[in-house]
């Protein structure tokens, strides 16, 4: 007779809670770093010259540069199994990141940056050497990240999610030390602080996730038992290029998204409070986004599906609350006047800009859930999809704003990515339905046997 106690327990809401806390930090935490290189740079000679250097060239560009190995971090914590698939999958990174940095040393060092800047972005003439400056000094980013996001897989998998949140604080630590010096000093160009700040950040975390990861493969990883079959690099390539596909087009938006505005009324204005209004927007979405690892690292564990569905929406509703707070109160004016250090102005502008991009915190909860639903269930080409219909209707919209030329750049932006993001998240939603309902089939199957034995 099999008796209520042994029967499998869902998974509760209080164990993905304790997965997504630490990583949720830890994307909060890099959310943070945006507006703090916008706040310092505000109160350095020539603020809104270097906002829009910063805002407008050296963050989209090292984004787009670096997209290849951002989802780096979703295959190391779904594929990550045993010696063979860790050793295929740092290879990987390894040449990959080679590759990239060489791509960066290119764009940053030779003429194709002014061709890339000024013909392609369309940045004002005044922001193009504050510009090529601070992303030579960026160099070291795209090795950084690769590195770190392959080791903080790695840990996520096998459940040290708070050794993720801990090399945050590293990095951030590092990011204000060189802040602080360069604030100090007060001679020295904010592009020049702030990208050394990124550096030196970036560098620390990567150092930290090196060191903290090797217990972990020594004691985890290398014991695993054997996959079968094993991973190859066809397979790894298969799950991995939607992936690809998906980081590069979610982040070609960044540069169109610059480009536009710089052809769009009160451009330089616009370019200026664009790093600061992306930074406090990606804050609300961070915690979305760190959803996503949680999905894919739990679902595998049985009875699990009813429990993350019903997590994602009491996460989509309070971030949708807590922006909405934001947006709507003198609490966005305290952030963007004083916190910010933008000039009345800016702030002004700013302030209707973040209502426009309300809808995006909630979006950034459910697309996590869809995603790792469509990660495990193996058809990551739904993904690209949806990053493909993005991107579509962004250039859409942005091109009519472009073209239209009567409404200030950054409402016409905002407002463009929001409604762009939506019919992302629909199309997520449409195309994850068939692997919700094998994970439910599968949670039922389960459930099955232990209901019919408790009642015998």
């Amino acid at each position: 007779m099999v008796t209520p106690a042994s029967i499998t327990q869902p998974l509760t809401i209080k164990r993905i809670y304790q997965t997504w806390w630490p990583l949720a930090a830890s994307w909060l935490l890099m959310g943070v770093e945006l507006p703090a290189l916008s706040a310092f740079i505000a109160r350095l000679p020539n603020p809104e010259i270097n906002l829009a250097a910063y805002g407008g060239i050296v963050f989209p560009l090292a984004l787009i540069i670096e997209s290849p190995i951002i989802m780096l971090l979703a295959a190391s914590t779904a594929l990550s199994r045993d010696e063979a698939s860790y050793r295929l999958i740092r290879r990987f990174m390894t040449v990959t990141a080679i590759v990239l940095t060489g791509l960066h040393i290119l764009i940053a060092f030779t003429p194709l940056y002014y061709f890339i800047a000024e013909s392609l972005l369309g940045a004002p003439q005044v922001i193009l050497e504050p510009g090529r400056i601070g992303l030579m000094i960026m160099t070291p980013w795209t090795w950084s990240i690769a590195y770190r996001r392959f080791n903080q897989g790695i840990l996520i998998r096998n459940n040290q999610s708070k050794k993720v949140g801990i090399g945050t604080v590293v990095r951030l630590s590092a990011d204000l030390i060189v802040l602080g010096i360069g604030y100090s000093l007060g001679t020295i160009p904010g592009i020049i602080v702030a990208t050394s700040a990124v550096a030196a950040g970036v560098i620390s975390e990567a150092v930290y996730s090196g060191l903290v990861v090797r217990p972990v493969v020594q004691d985890k990883v290398m014991r695993a038992p054997a996959i079968q079959p094993p991973l190859s690099l066809v397979n790894f390539l298969k799950f991995y290029i939607p992936l690809v596909l998906t980081s590069l087009l979610t982040l070609l938006v960044l540069p169109l998204g610059s480009a536009a505005l710089s052809r769009m009324p009160v451009n330089l204005p616009s370019l200026a409070v664009w790093p600061v209004l992306s930074g406090l927007t990606f804050m609300f979405r961070s915690v979305g986004v760190a959803y996503n690892e949680v999905v894919v690292a739990l679902l595998e564990e049985p009875l699990s599906t009813h429990s993350l569905r019903r997590f994602s929406w009491l996460l989509t509703s309070l971030i949708t609350l807590l922006i909405l707070i934001m947006s709507l109160t003198p609490l966005s004016r305290l952030w963007f006047s004083v916190i910010s250090g933008l000039k009345p102005d800016l702030a002004n502008i700013a302030v209707i800009g973040l209502v426009l991009g309300i809808p995006t915190a909630g979006c950034a909860v459910l697309q996590s859930w869809f995603q790792g639903l469509i990660l495990h269930g193996g058809r990551t080409r739904s993904i690209t999809e949806a990053v493909i219909l993005y991107l579509v209707t962004a250039s859409v919209c942005l091109g009519i704003g472009v073209s239209w030329g009567q409404v200030t750049g950054l409402y016409w932006g905002m407002a463009s990515f929001s409604v762009a993001m939506f019919l992302q998240t629909l199309w997520l939603w449409y195309r994850s339905r068939p692997d919700e309902r094998t994970a439910l089939e599968r949670d039922n199957l389960i459930m099955a046997p232990s209901t019919a034995g408790a009642l015998d």
